[in-house]
Protein backbone atom coordinates (compact mmCIF):
# COMPACT_ATOMS: atom_id res chain seq x y z
CA UNK A 1 0.00 0.00 0.00
CA UNK A 2 1.71 3.19 -1.27
CA UNK A 3 0.78 6.05 1.34
CA UNK A 4 1.09 9.76 -0.62
CA UNK A 5 3.63 11.66 1.03
CA UNK A 6 2.72 14.28 3.52
CA UNK A 7 3.30 18.12 2.74
CA UNK A 8 4.61 20.56 5.01
CA UNK A 9 1.81 23.48 4.59
CA UNK A 10 3.06 26.73 5.89
CA UNK A 11 4.37 26.36 9.42
CA UNK A 12 2.68 22.76 9.87
CA UNK A 13 2.89 19.08 8.49
CA UNK A 14 -0.67 18.68 6.97
CA UNK A 15 -0.90 14.54 6.73
CA UNK A 16 -3.20 12.95 4.52
CA UNK A 17 -6.21 10.96 4.75
CA UNK A 18 -4.07 7.51 4.87
CA UNK A 19 -2.05 8.65 7.65
CA UNK A 20 -4.80 10.04 9.61
CA UNK A 21 -6.37 6.60 8.64
CA UNK A 22 -3.04 4.97 10.21
CA UNK A 23 -3.14 6.47 13.43
CA UNK A 24 -6.38 6.06 13.41
CA UNK A 25 -6.32 2.34 13.19
CA UNK A 26 -3.59 1.70 15.64
CA UNK A 27 -5.36 4.15 18.26
CA UNK A 28 -8.54 2.55 17.92
CA UNK A 29 -6.84 -1.36 18.69
CA UNK A 30 -4.40 0.35 21.36
CA UNK A 31 -7.21 1.49 23.32
CA UNK A 32 -9.36 -1.49 22.76
CA UNK A 33 -6.84 -3.97 23.29
CA UNK A 34 -3.72 -2.75 25.25
CA UNK A 35 -4.80 0.09 28.17
CA UNK A 36 -7.10 -2.48 29.64
CA UNK A 37 -4.16 -4.90 29.87
CA UNK A 38 -1.16 -2.86 30.76
CA UNK A 39 -1.38 -2.44 33.85
CA UNK A 40 -1.41 -5.99 35.07
CA UNK A 41 1.26 -7.08 32.66
CA UNK A 42 3.36 -4.32 33.73
CA UNK A 43 3.01 -5.52 37.36
CA UNK A 44 3.61 -9.28 36.04
CA UNK A 45 6.43 -8.21 33.79
CA UNK A 46 5.24 -11.15 31.18
CA UNK A 47 5.34 -10.55 28.14
CA UNK A 48 2.26 -9.36 26.02
CA UNK A 49 2.55 -12.11 23.10
CA UNK A 50 -1.21 -12.01 22.22
CA UNK A 51 -1.50 -9.24 21.40
CA UNK A 52 2.00 -8.87 20.18
CA UNK A 53 1.05 -11.06 17.87
CA UNK A 54 -2.27 -9.28 17.07
CA UNK A 55 -0.28 -6.38 16.08
CA UNK A 56 1.72 -8.19 13.67
CA UNK A 57 -1.51 -9.47 11.81
CA UNK A 58 -2.21 -5.58 11.43
CA UNK A 59 1.16 -4.93 10.05
CA UNK A 60 2.54 -2.80 12.84
CA UNK A 61 5.80 -4.97 13.42
CA UNK A 62 7.22 -4.35 9.91
CA UNK A 63 5.53 -1.15 8.78
CA UNK A 64 8.12 -0.03 6.67
CA UNK A 65 8.91 -3.55 5.29
CA UNK A 66 8.33 -4.43 1.62
CA UNK A 67 4.83 -5.85 1.34
CA UNK A 68 6.79 -8.73 -0.90
CA UNK A 69 8.78 -9.59 2.88
CA UNK A 70 5.73 -9.64 4.67
CA UNK A 71 5.43 -5.83 6.15
CA UNK A 72 3.05 -3.37 5.40
CA UNK A 73 5.14 -1.13 2.89
CA UNK A 74 4.05 1.89 4.52
CA UNK A 75 6.41 5.14 4.67
CA UNK A 76 8.50 6.25 7.62
CA UNK A 77 5.74 8.65 8.73
CA UNK A 78 3.14 6.17 9.23
CA UNK A 79 4.95 4.02 11.15
CA UNK A 80 5.82 7.07 13.86
CA UNK A 81 1.75 7.67 13.92
CA UNK A 82 1.71 4.40 14.67
CA UNK A 83 4.25 3.93 17.24
CA UNK A 84 2.96 6.60 19.04
CA UNK A 85 -0.44 5.37 19.64
CA UNK A 86 0.64 2.48 20.46
CA UNK A 87 3.28 3.78 23.02
CA UNK A 88 0.36 6.67 24.21
CA UNK A 89 -1.69 3.12 25.04
CA UNK A 90 1.38 1.28 27.04
CA UNK A 91 5.55 2.27 26.46
CA UNK A 92 6.64 -1.70 26.79
CA UNK A 93 4.27 -2.55 23.70
CA UNK A 94 6.20 0.55 22.23
CA UNK A 95 9.61 -0.94 23.05
CA UNK A 96 8.99 -4.00 21.45
CA UNK A 97 7.16 -2.87 18.56
CA UNK A 98 10.01 0.08 18.29
CA UNK A 99 12.77 -2.86 18.28
CA UNK A 100 11.30 -4.86 15.56
CA UNK A 101 10.75 -1.96 13.13
CA UNK A 102 13.37 0.27 13.75
CA UNK A 103 16.30 -1.78 14.35
CA UNK A 104 15.85 -5.55 13.43
CA UNK A 105 13.95 -5.20 10.17
CA UNK A 106 15.38 -1.69 9.08
CA UNK A 107 18.62 -3.58 9.26
CA UNK A 108 17.68 -6.56 7.60
CA UNK A 109 15.79 -4.83 5.04
CA UNK A 110 18.71 -1.83 4.48
CA UNK A 111 21.66 -4.33 4.62
CA UNK A 112 20.71 -7.97 4.28
CA UNK A 113 21.12 -10.14 1.31
CA UNK A 114 18.34 -11.60 -0.54
CA UNK A 115 18.50 -15.26 1.09
CA UNK A 116 18.35 -13.26 4.40
CA UNK A 117 15.40 -11.38 3.71
CA UNK A 118 13.66 -14.40 2.49
CA UNK A 119 14.77 -16.17 5.61
CA UNK A 120 14.58 -13.67 8.52
CA UNK A 121 13.17 -10.49 7.30
CA UNK A 122 9.84 -11.97 6.42
CA UNK A 123 8.71 -14.07 9.69
CA UNK A 124 10.03 -10.94 12.11
CA UNK A 125 8.26 -8.26 10.04
CA UNK A 126 4.98 -10.35 9.91
CA UNK A 127 5.18 -10.92 13.68
CA UNK A 128 5.33 -14.41 13.10
CA UNK A 129 9.46 -14.22 14.81
CA UNK A 130 10.52 -11.67 17.56
CA UNK A 131 13.94 -9.93 16.79
CA UNK A 132 16.22 -8.47 18.84
CA UNK A 133 19.32 -5.98 18.23
CA UNK A 134 22.69 -6.53 20.66
CA UNK A 135 25.07 -3.97 20.88
CA UNK A 136 26.20 -3.78 24.36
CA UNK A 137 27.91 -5.36 26.76
CA UNK A 138 28.59 -5.67 30.63
CA UNK A 139 31.65 -3.34 29.99
CA UNK A 140 30.73 -1.97 27.00
CA UNK A 141 27.86 0.89 25.56
CA UNK A 142 27.88 3.71 23.99
CA UNK A 143 31.95 2.98 23.60
CA UNK A 144 31.41 0.00 21.18
CA UNK A 145 34.92 -0.70 20.45
CA UNK A 146 35.32 -1.43 23.75
CA UNK A 147 33.30 -4.84 23.11
CA UNK A 148 34.65 -8.04 24.59
CA UNK A 149 32.68 -10.90 22.56
CA UNK A 150 34.42 -12.58 19.59
CA UNK A 151 33.45 -14.04 16.36
CA UNK A 152 36.87 -15.98 14.81
CA UNK A 153 36.40 -17.67 11.38
CA UNK A 154 36.21 -20.97 11.23
CA UNK A 155 35.78 -22.46 7.89
CA UNK A 156 32.30 -22.22 6.66
CA UNK A 157 31.23 -20.64 10.38
CA UNK A 158 31.85 -18.33 12.82
CA UNK A 159 32.68 -19.79 16.39
CA UNK A 160 31.39 -16.83 18.60
CA UNK A 161 32.38 -16.68 21.99
CA UNK A 162 31.02 -14.03 25.01
CA UNK A 163 28.18 -12.44 26.69
CA UNK A 164 26.14 -9.24 25.60
CA UNK A 165 23.54 -7.58 27.86
CA UNK A 166 20.08 -5.58 28.00
CA UNK A 167 18.99 -6.96 25.06
CA UNK A 168 15.55 -5.86 24.76
CA UNK A 169 13.27 -8.94 23.60
CA UNK A 170 15.87 -11.03 24.14
CA UNK A 171 14.14 -13.81 26.36
CA UNK A 172 11.71 -14.61 23.36
CA UNK A 173 13.80 -13.58 20.71
CA UNK A 174 13.82 -15.95 17.80
CA UNK A 175 16.72 -13.89 15.88
CA UNK A 176 18.99 -11.43 17.22
CA UNK A 177 21.21 -9.18 15.45
CA UNK A 178 24.42 -9.14 17.27
CA UNK A 179 27.52 -6.87 17.06
CA UNK A 180 30.96 -8.53 17.74
CA UNK A 181 34.62 -8.45 17.55
CA UNK A 182 36.21 -10.20 14.35
CA UNK A 183 39.41 -8.10 14.28
CA UNK A 184 39.78 -6.46 18.08
CA UNK A 185 43.22 -4.73 16.80
CA UNK A 186 40.95 -2.61 14.48
CA UNK A 187 38.95 -1.37 17.23
CA UNK A 188 35.39 -0.05 15.59
CA UNK A 189 36.47 -1.08 12.34
CA UNK A 190 37.08 -4.83 13.68
CA UNK A 191 32.89 -5.15 14.22
CA UNK A 192 31.20 -7.12 12.44
CA UNK A 193 27.29 -8.18 12.70
CA UNK A 194 25.59 -11.22 12.60
CA UNK A 195 22.21 -12.43 12.44
CA UNK A 196 21.77 -15.27 15.41
CA UNK A 197 19.43 -17.68 15.25
CA UNK A 198 18.81 -18.61 19.05
CA UNK A 199 17.38 -22.22 18.61
CA UNK A 200 21.01 -22.90 17.81
CA UNK A 201 23.72 -24.94 20.23
CA UNK A 202 26.09 -22.77 22.13
CA UNK A 203 23.29 -19.76 22.76
CA UNK A 204 21.78 -19.54 25.88
CA UNK A 205 19.89 -16.60 27.68
CA UNK A 206 20.71 -14.87 31.14
CA UNK A 207 18.87 -13.09 34.16
CA UNK A 208 15.98 -10.96 32.82
CA UNK A 209 16.57 -7.41 34.14
CA UNK A 210 14.23 -6.65 36.51
CA UNK A 211 13.54 -3.43 35.38
CA UNK A 212 11.95 -0.04 36.78
CA UNK A 213 9.55 0.53 33.55
CA UNK A 214 8.78 -0.78 30.43
CA UNK A 215 8.27 -4.10 32.43
CA UNK A 216 6.43 -6.05 29.80
CA UNK A 217 9.37 -5.36 27.42
CA UNK A 218 11.48 -8.68 28.03
CA UNK A 219 15.36 -7.49 28.36
CA UNK A 220 17.99 -10.15 29.53
CA UNK A 221 22.00 -11.19 29.05
CA UNK A 222 22.77 -13.15 26.29
CA UNK A 223 25.48 -15.71 26.10
CA UNK A 224 27.22 -17.16 23.54
CA UNK A 225 29.93 -19.97 24.22
CA UNK A 226 31.51 -21.95 21.24
CA UNK A 227 28.22 -21.31 19.14
CA UNK A 228 28.50 -21.74 15.24
CA UNK A 229 27.02 -19.11 13.34
CA UNK A 230 26.77 -19.67 9.56
CA UNK A 231 28.86 -17.32 7.15
CA UNK A 232 25.82 -16.91 5.41
CA UNK A 233 24.49 -15.39 8.64
CA UNK A 234 26.63 -12.43 8.48
CA UNK A 235 25.11 -9.22 7.47
CA UNK A 236 27.26 -6.74 5.56
CA UNK A 237 31.14 -7.86 5.04
CA UNK A 238 33.68 -7.95 7.75
CA UNK A 239 34.22 -5.02 9.60
CA UNK A 240 31.05 -3.18 8.02
CA UNK A 241 29.38 -3.71 11.39
CA UNK A 242 29.93 -0.50 13.27
CA UNK A 243 28.47 1.06 10.49
CA UNK A 244 25.66 -0.75 9.87
CA UNK A 245 24.95 -0.37 13.89
CA UNK A 246 25.12 3.63 13.73
CA UNK A 247 23.19 3.72 10.96
CA UNK A 248 20.59 1.60 12.54
CA UNK A 249 20.05 3.65 15.61
CA UNK A 250 19.32 6.77 13.38
CA UNK A 251 16.59 4.67 12.60
CA UNK A 252 15.98 3.76 16.34
CA UNK A 253 15.98 7.24 17.39
CA UNK A 254 13.26 8.14 15.78
CA UNK A 255 11.00 5.40 16.90
CA UNK A 256 12.41 5.82 20.50
CA UNK A 257 11.28 9.46 19.87
CA UNK A 258 7.77 8.21 18.74
CA UNK A 259 7.37 6.42 21.81
CA UNK A 260 8.88 9.21 24.22
CA UNK A 261 5.90 11.45 22.50
CA UNK A 262 3.28 8.89 22.94
CA UNK A 263 4.25 8.83 26.83
CA UNK A 264 4.31 12.35 27.21
CA UNK A 265 0.87 12.90 25.78
CA UNK A 266 -0.41 10.67 27.79
CA UNK A 267 0.43 11.59 30.83
CA UNK A 268 -0.88 15.18 29.22
CA UNK A 269 -3.72 14.20 28.80
CA UNK A 270 -4.33 12.36 32.04
CA UNK A 271 -3.13 15.43 33.92
CA UNK A 272 -5.50 17.95 31.71
CA UNK A 273 -8.28 16.03 32.35
CA UNK A 274 -7.47 15.85 35.95
CA UNK A 275 -6.74 19.63 36.43
CA UNK A 276 -10.29 20.05 34.91
CA UNK A 277 -12.11 17.33 37.08
CA UNK A 278 -10.33 18.26 40.81
CA UNK A 279 -11.15 20.83 42.84
CA UNK A 280 -9.31 21.77 45.77
CA UNK A 281 -10.29 25.76 47.73
CA UNK A 282 -13.59 26.20 45.91
CA UNK A 283 -12.09 25.70 42.48
CA UNK A 284 -10.48 23.82 39.56
CA UNK A 285 -7.14 23.23 40.12
CA UNK A 286 -6.18 23.80 36.49
CA UNK A 287 -7.75 27.33 36.82
CA UNK A 288 -4.61 28.04 39.37
CA UNK A 289 -1.14 29.07 37.69
CA UNK A 290 0.63 26.72 39.32
CA UNK A 291 -1.14 23.95 37.59
CA UNK A 292 -2.36 25.68 33.92
CA UNK A 293 1.88 27.08 33.67
CA UNK A 294 2.87 22.79 33.79
CA UNK A 295 -0.18 22.23 31.00
CA UNK A 296 1.04 24.73 29.46
CA UNK A 297 4.50 23.63 29.37
CA UNK A 298 3.59 20.06 28.64
CA UNK A 299 1.30 21.17 25.46
CA UNK A 300 4.11 23.20 23.90
CA UNK A 301 6.81 20.35 24.58
CA UNK A 302 4.86 18.26 22.92
CA UNK A 303 4.18 20.01 20.06
CA UNK A 304 7.52 20.76 19.68
CA UNK A 305 8.85 17.39 19.59
CA UNK A 306 6.32 16.06 17.31
CA UNK A 307 7.44 18.83 14.65
CA UNK A 308 10.90 17.19 15.06
CA UNK A 309 10.14 13.70 15.01
CA UNK A 310 7.93 14.28 11.69
CA UNK A 311 10.72 16.05 10.22
CA UNK A 312 13.48 13.40 11.17
CA UNK A 313 10.33 10.73 9.79
CA UNK A 314 10.72 12.96 6.17
CA UNK A 315 14.58 12.97 6.70
CA UNK A 316 14.27 9.41 6.84
CA UNK A 317 12.02 9.04 3.92
CA UNK A 318 14.09 11.40 1.47
CA UNK A 319 17.22 9.52 2.47
CA UNK A 320 15.79 6.14 0.91
CA UNK A 321 15.62 7.71 -2.51
CA UNK A 322 18.68 9.83 -2.49
CA UNK A 323 21.13 8.46 0.28
CA UNK A 324 22.63 9.91 2.45
CA UNK A 325 22.10 10.25 6.34
CA UNK A 326 19.72 11.79 8.82
CA UNK A 327 21.49 11.16 11.78
CA UNK A 328 20.96 15.08 12.68
CA UNK A 329 17.21 14.85 12.78
CA UNK A 330 16.70 11.60 14.60
CA UNK A 331 19.52 12.76 17.60
CA UNK A 332 17.42 16.30 17.53
CA UNK A 333 14.42 14.37 17.84
CA UNK A 334 15.11 11.73 20.31
CA UNK A 335 17.02 14.08 22.96
CA UNK A 336 13.95 16.81 22.66
CA UNK A 337 10.97 14.14 22.48
CA UNK A 338 12.61 11.77 25.61
CA UNK A 339 13.50 14.68 27.72
CA UNK A 340 9.80 15.89 27.05
CA UNK A 341 8.35 12.37 27.76
CA UNK A 342 10.66 12.98 31.52
CA UNK A 343 9.03 16.32 31.70
CA UNK A 344 5.48 15.65 31.39
CA UNK A 345 5.66 12.38 33.27
CA UNK A 346 7.13 14.62 36.77
CA UNK A 347 4.71 17.58 36.00
CA UNK A 348 1.40 14.66 35.32
CA UNK A 349 2.88 12.93 38.80
CA UNK A 350 2.96 16.27 40.89
CA UNK A 351 -0.25 17.38 39.40
CA UNK A 352 -2.28 14.55 40.03
CA UNK A 353 -0.31 14.85 43.74
CA UNK A 354 -1.29 11.72 45.82
CA UNK A 355 -3.04 9.89 43.16
CA UNK A 356 0.26 10.14 41.06
CA UNK A 357 2.30 8.35 43.30
CA UNK A 358 -0.71 5.53 43.31
CA UNK A 359 -0.78 2.26 41.44
CA UNK A 360 -4.53 3.26 40.72
CA UNK A 361 -3.93 5.00 37.91
CA UNK A 362 -1.43 4.84 34.87
CA UNK A 363 0.19 8.37 35.85
CA UNK A 364 3.32 6.30 37.90
CA UNK A 365 4.10 4.01 34.84
CA UNK A 366 4.45 6.60 33.03
CA UNK A 367 6.59 8.23 35.13
CA UNK A 368 8.90 4.76 35.64
CA UNK A 369 8.36 4.37 31.75
CA UNK A 370 9.64 7.64 30.61
CA UNK A 371 13.18 7.33 32.17
CA UNK A 372 14.36 4.73 30.03
CA UNK A 373 13.43 6.96 26.85
CA UNK A 374 16.44 9.39 27.98
CA UNK A 375 19.41 6.30 28.29
CA UNK A 376 18.61 3.45 25.35
CA UNK A 377 19.45 3.79 22.45
CA UNK A 378 21.96 6.30 23.09
CA UNK A 379 22.07 8.85 26.17
CA UNK A 380 20.87 12.09 25.72
CA UNK A 381 24.19 13.01 26.80
CA UNK A 382 25.22 11.53 23.89
CA UNK A 383 22.49 12.45 21.49
CA UNK A 384 24.24 16.08 22.80
CA UNK A 385 27.37 14.75 21.73
CA UNK A 386 26.46 13.60 18.20
CA UNK A 387 24.76 17.19 17.33
CA UNK A 388 27.04 19.35 18.73
CA UNK A 389 30.20 17.24 16.36
CA UNK A 390 27.88 17.55 13.74
CA UNK A 391 27.56 21.23 13.70
CA UNK A 392 30.71 21.63 14.32
CA UNK A 393 31.85 19.53 11.54
CA UNK A 394 34.04 17.35 13.97
CA UNK A 395 33.40 13.41 13.07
Amino acid sequence: MAVPAAQITGPTLELTPEHDMIRQAAREFAQKEIVPIAAGYDESGEFPRETIRAMGEMGLMGVEVPEAYGGAGLDTLSYVLALEEISKADAAHGTIMSVNNSLVCHAINTYGSQTQKDKFLRPVASGKAIGAYSLTEPMSGSDAASMRSRAVRDGGDYRIEGRKSWVTSAPVADFILLFTMTDPELGHKGITAFIIETDKPGFSRGKKEPKLGIRASATSEILFENYLCPAANRLGEEGEGFKIAMGVLDAGRIGIAAQALGIAEAAYEASLQYAGERQAFGRKIGEFQGTGFKLADMKTRIEASRLLIYQAALAKQKSKEAGGRYTLEASMAKLFASETAMFCAHAAVQIHAGMGYSKELPIERYFRDAKITEIYEGTSEIQRLVISRLELGLR
